[in-house]
């Protein structure tokens, strides 16, 4: 299993950045209510269509009461899930299967996303090629679509395994921050962060939409996924989704300025998107993560 390295200044920095929620903390579950679903989401472009749906009340109109809880970190999100502050969750097939494992959650996939993730290198690290990864860190999340990839592009680099570094930064603006102030050589980062850092002049040297990587779901508990909820959930996200093809992102610059933090200028230099209809995710990208929390789990078996 690779080496995770835990830096006091990097411990210190995300302390820092304080909390991850935009809403109260709460330590305990909330009240069940079948008819609300309460969604994590984080501030990516793969969320887009349910910010969407959201304000511009589609999810209303399809008879369903949503709340959207705002996070900065895919781990603050499975504390909320795990805890009962959410019942549904925009997460990648890495984390929710592990959950589904380790904390025995009832998730249920209601729709793949069009989450995408791209390894960038800082501007003067020199690193061009994945084969100059070698005695380098990459920032990415534990257990994590992002770890996964990690290790495979490690191994597609054919660089030692333990001359690379993986260092856990969970808070996607800190991560984009450090790569700003170059504090890492490489981190993984999805849109619009990952506009903001090429607009930069940092070099892209993984991209997961030209690979065949799709990672990216919405999960709700299986308990809070009643057909009524499945299916007006559907019907609002479809009508999102097709509004952004019809328009484009950009047109609901708005909405990524304020739950992305994305720059105009950013904005207008995001990459031509689809969405695509609500679709379960495929049984392939489900195997490789299934089959990669297996492999990390018999390499920490086995360093015992």
């Amino acid at each position: 299993m690779k080496q995770i390295v835990c830096l006091f200044s990097l411990l210190f920095l995300m302390a820092c950045s304080g909390s991850d929620s935009d809403k109260p903390a709460v330590s305990d579950a909330l009240p069940d209510d079948s008819a609300q679903l309460r969604i994590a989401v984080m501030p990516t472009i793969d969320c887009l269509p349910v910010y969407l749906a959201a304000e511009h009340g589609f999810f209303e109109k399809a008879g369903i009461n949503v709340s959207l809880y705002d996070y900065k970190a895919q781990m603050d999100c499975d504390t909320a899930i795990e805890r009962g502050r959410v019942n549904a969750i925009v997460t990648d097939l890495v984390r929710a299967e592990r959950m589904k494992e380790r904390s025995k959650l009832d998730l249920q996939y209601v729709t793949s996303t069009e989450a995408a993730w791209q390894l960038v290198s800082m501007r003067n690290a020199r690193i061009n090629q994945l084969r100059q990864l070698d005695n380098k860190a990459i920032a990415m999340t534990r257990f994590s679509a992002t770890h996964l990839l990690s290790e495979y592009v490690v191994e597609q680099a054919k660089v030692q395994p333990e001359r690379v570094f993986f260092i856990q930064i969970n808070n996607v603006n800190v991560r984009l921050n450090m790569l700003q102030n170059e504090i890492l050589d490489a981190l993984w980062l999805s849109e619009p962060q990952a506009t903001d850092a090429r607009n930069r002049q940092s070099k892209v040297l993984f991209d997961t939409r030209k690979s065949d990587f799709r990672f990216g779901v919405i999960a709700f508990r299986k308990s809070a996924a009643t057909k009524k909820q499945v299916e007006a959930f559907t019907t609002a996200y479809n009508q999102a989704c097709d509004s952004i093809n019809r328009f484009g992102v950009q047109s609901y610059a708005d909405i990524l300025t304020r739950k992305c933090d994305a720059t105009q200028q950013t904005i207008d230099s995001l990459p031509a998107q689809k969405f695509g209809h609500a679709a379960a995710p495929r049984e392939a990208d489900l195997k490789r993560a299934k089959d990669w929390l297996n492999k990390i789990k018999n390499d920490a078996h086995v360093e015992k």
